[in-house]
């Protein structure tokens, strides 16, 4: 039903689970856990598997939270489950029994902890997002509810990963537009001009010059299995109408 990082579930106080789509009620293409409320699935199965969650988490019916995720570089600081999601990408809380949550099929979840300051957030990283500040803004609403990254652990949990994530020129161009340096993260794919992306390659880097104390990266790749996880990806190439959302979550105990 989930898996864990080894760092986050080291700290004293916090509980966290990147979810897998095993465990759940839902068929068809959503067959197992899944969690998107912005997906086609029959609402009675999203709003079993997303109780199913709090359970696993122990939070209260209702306080699983995810934003109305629209790949923006934005991040909310929350304190109750709110009465209209906000559009953002990540959340941030510093109260106890709020699940702080994403929602991916590729995109990368990242899930924060500061284990001394009590605070814990949940980013929706795609490539777009991990570029335009996320992870940023992410860390910032943090520091206001009193975090200080060298103490905050970071996890990276499944995604699409290199072996599985082709770019066209266009991204390649956007890409190395902004930092000759990004190329690093390119390595060439079978098509001519085409690229093999590694996103969590890049989300580890921004990290790492954003000044997080710690971070854990799963390794676990969406696109390439199936029994356990949701791909965008894959089922657009398989010119499926639809697809699961997995969830990230992190609450304080």
């Amino acid at each position: 039903m989930k898996v864990e990082s080894a760092a986050l579930s080291a700290l004293p106080g916090i509980r966290h689970a990147f979810f897998t789509r095993e465990g759940g009620v839902s068929q068809g293409l959503y067959a197992g856990l899944n969690g998107g409320t912005g997906s086609r699935d029959e609402p009675a199965h999203v709003a079993e598997n997303r109780a199913r969650m709090e359970a696993a988490l122990a939070v209260p019916s209702g306080h699983l939270l995810t934003a109305w995720q629209v790949h923006s570089p934005d991040c909310v600081i929350v304190d109750r489950p709110w009465d209209e999601r906000p559009k953002a990408d990540a959340v941030a809380t510093a109260t106890a029994g709020i699940a702080a949550a994403v929602t991916i099929a590729d995109c990368g979840p990242v899930l924060f902890a500061d284990p001394i300051a009590r605070v814990v957030g949940a980013a929706h990283a795609g490539w777009k997002g991990a570029v335009g500040g996320v992870l940023d803004a992410t860390l910032a609403r943090m520091e206001e509810l009193g975090a200080r990254r060298e103490n905050i652990v970071a996890a990276i949990g499944p995604l699409i990963r290199q072996p599985s994530y082709e770019v066209g020129p266009d991204f390649i161009e956007t890409l190395t537009g902004l930092d000759d340096a990004n190329a690093r993260f390119l390595i060439p794919s079978a098509r001519p001009g085409h690229a093999l992306f590694d996103l969590p390659g890049y989300i580890a880097a921004r990290l790492t010059a954003l000044g997080v104390g710690t971070i854990d990266d799963l390794g676990l790749d969406t696109y390439a299995d199936e029994a356990r996880f949701f791909s965008y990806r894959r089922a657009t190439h398989r010119n499926e109408p639809d697809y699961g959302r997995l969830i990230a979550a992190i609450t304080l105990v």
